[in-house]
């Protein structure tokens, strides 16, 4: 069991597309030593979970990973049901719309529908953002339970280090704003030129929750039009998928 934990570590510690790390870099992030890594790489290596490169020494994630995530995503109904309604609000709105799910200290796209505005988000299934600064985290945060929160907020101080003072205002207006409007907010709190809303949404069956959101540069996505105008939609986008998921 501890090999197989670590082993899954080390696939972790690839945080970027294409991104090529070698023993040295991998011992950092995960945090064991570099003769542990030296025996897990081999195996992952020999397994086609990573691929080699003899003239760097650095290993990459193989295409055999990918199908872990697909049988992932193929096994979330949700996903499927919820897209036409992302669409809607896409379309509308000109800005993308993404669903995410929670991983450690941050957020993963699990869908997403592009808009018609041309300066828009970049960020496509698979990618990370950040759970304590971006909506989307926050409203997964403002959806669990106070013991939960927490706990999740106890290990986000950790991770933020000195960043948490600035960070755990945000956290605590946005569980305030999803108990009292339903929705969550990040104004240049993410990134300073970005606007977001989001909504969670608390499966019926016990899976992990998920959260909806929508994005845009804040000189288009404005206050004004996300608190009037966007957030209502994206609440009303939640409670239909809730009457036909499972």
């Amino acid at each position: 069991m501890t090999a197989l934990a670590r082993g899954l570590e080390v696939l972790r510690a690839f945080r970027r597309e294409g991104e090529a790390l070698g023993n040295g870099d991998l011992a950092k992030r995960t945090g064991l030593s570099k003769s542990t890594i030296s025996r897990l790489v081999y195996t992952l290596n020999k397994l086609e979970y990573l691929s080699y490169d003899p003239d760097t020494a650095r290993y990459r994630l193989a295409p055999p990973v990918l199908s872990l995530g697909y049988s992932c995503l193929a096994g979330m109904p949700v996903r499927q049901l919820a897209r036409p309604y992302m669409q809607e609000l896409a379309d509308y709105t000109g800005m993308p719309v993404a669903m995410a799910s929670r991983d450690r200290h941050s957020m993963v796209y699990l869908e997403r529908c592009k808009g018609t505005n041309a300066v828009t988000l970049a960020i496509e299934v698979g990618a990370h953002i950040k759970l304590a600064t971006s909506a989307v985290g926050r409203a997964y945060i403002a959806s669990q339970e106070p013991e939960e929160q927490a706990k999740i907020l106890s290990v986000l101080k950790e991770h933020e280090g000195d960043n948490w003072s600035k960070v755990l205002p945000g956290i605590e207006t946005a569980i305030e704003s999803y108990e009292r409007l339903g929705y969550c907010t990040s104004f240049t709190e993410w990134k300073n030129n970005v606007n977001a809303v989001a909504v969670p949404y608390i499966p019926k069956d016990g899976s992990p929750v998920i959260a909806f959101n929508c994005g845009g540069p804040s000189q288009t996505l404005t206050r004004d039009w996300i608190e009037n105008d966007v957030a209502p939609r994206l609440v009303e986008l939640v409670r239909r998928l809730s009457t036909v998921a499972p």
